[in-house]
């Protein structure tokens, strides 16, 4: 038997359907549908597409105009990074940016998770003037394991004093921090829906005026011709109000950041060896990386989940396979990085959440002792 109702607290892998999504999603599966049709029912379908564009528009700070929606994140990220020759990026990316492109230069990043800009500068001025116009730089906003934010502001002045177009994943702070896609210096920014609520295998790409893109699918060229094939009305129509919920949230994820600093002094007090990666710099508010030992992560994420408790280990996973982390090795954590233990709450999360998952991390970390 579980000793406290199921909880989830790995909402950076997903999050929970909204209700309003779900709504949306139901109220488009009815009748037939295509958005390319000319007919009544293609143009309904094409409306729907369209109020969902503006929604994710709304969301990320941009022209409905720039939104290209996509299968998902993954998808995204290839799309832009298919476009050019070379690219530089981080070590701590997503396996969708660090996998998507056979000629690629990494950058290192500091102890704390930030990308160390020093090091980026060096690589983006190294870049020959002949492939300036074939080179991008691609750089995560915030990193999905350690909720760690990149600083983005001085990441995009190092891309223009190198004339090169920088691309964002911002998969993770989309609906926790507010975007101004259009004020910044930022050209593509990859989203996904079911990390804010909406439905898993739909996103967009984020597309500056000016900045080119060359569709991975070859068709009837949807989206303007930068993705071809019907569009998913279902999945978007369930993206659009999932958004539009999403505006809404951001005051929940500040006054969330304070439960998640409750949750690691409580813990800290308990278990004074406990190493919270990530700390000493603006992070997610819904995030934290936390290694307690000496259980393996794989071990004690599944005394969690018999506690009633869903979390993650703080290694990527591929496949449901736990693997040693490339976030936390890039950051230096060395040991450590074997014990890590991912919480991360989301829209649907109550502070007594994280006072539970408190109580239960102290009683089974000492349990493993």
């Amino acid at each position: 038997m579980m000793s406290v109702p199921p909880l989830y607290l790995d909402n950076n892998a997903t999050a929970p359907l909204r209700d309003a999504a779900m709504d949306a999603m139901h109220e488009a599966m009815g009748p037939p549908a295509n958005p390319s049709s000319v007919h009544g029912f293609g143009r309904a379908a094409r409306l729907r597409v369209e109020d969902a564009r503006m929604a994710v528009a709304g969301l990320a700070g941009c022209r409905a105009s720039d939104v290209v929606f996509t299968s998902g994140g993954t998808e995204a990220n290839n799309l832009v990074l298919s476009h050019y020759r070379h690219i530089i990026t981080s070590k701590i990316e997503h396996d969708s940016v660090r996998a998507a492109h056979p000629n690629i230069r990494f950058v290192k990043v500091l102890p704390d998770g930030r990308v160390d800009c020093d090091d980026l500068r060096r690589h983006a001025m190294a870049v020959p003037d002949a492939e300036r116009a074939t080179s991008l730089i691609s750089i995560m906003a915030a990193n999905n394991e350690t909720g760690v934010l990149q600083p983005l502001d001085d990441i995009a002045q190092i891309a223009a004093e190198a004339g090169i177009v920088l691309h964002s994943d911002m998969v993770q702070i989309l609906g926790k921090h507010r975007i101004d896609f259009s004020g910044s210096g930022i050209g593509y920014a990859s989203l996904s829906a079911h990390k804010i609520g909406g439905p898993a295998g739909v996103g967009a790409l984020l597309v500056k005026p000016g900045c080119a893109l060359s569709s991975l699918l070859k068709g009837g060229g949807q989206e303007h011709g930068r993705r071809s094939g019907t569009e998913n009305l279902i999945g978007i129509a369930g993206f659009g109000a999932a958004a539009t919920a999403a505006v809404g949230d951001r005051a929940h994820y500040t006054e969330m950041a304070v439960w998640r600093d409750a949750f690691e002094d409580h813990v800290i007090s308990e278990l004074p060896s406990t190493q919270i990666f990530g700390k000493s710099v603006p992070r997610l508010g819904n995030t934290s990386c936390i290694a307690a030992g000496p259980k393996t992560a794989e071990t004690m994420v599944m005394a969690f989940d018999i506690a009633g408790v869903a979390v993650s280990a703080g290694a990527a996973c591929s496949s449901g396979k736990v693997q040693n982390s490339h976030v936390l090795n890039a950051m230096g954590a060395g040991v450590a990085s074997a014990h890590a233990i991912r919480v991360s709450g989301g829209w649907a999360t109550k502070q007594a959440d994280f006072e539970t998952v408190a109580d239960v991390f102290v009683r089974l970390y000492k349990k493993s002792d």
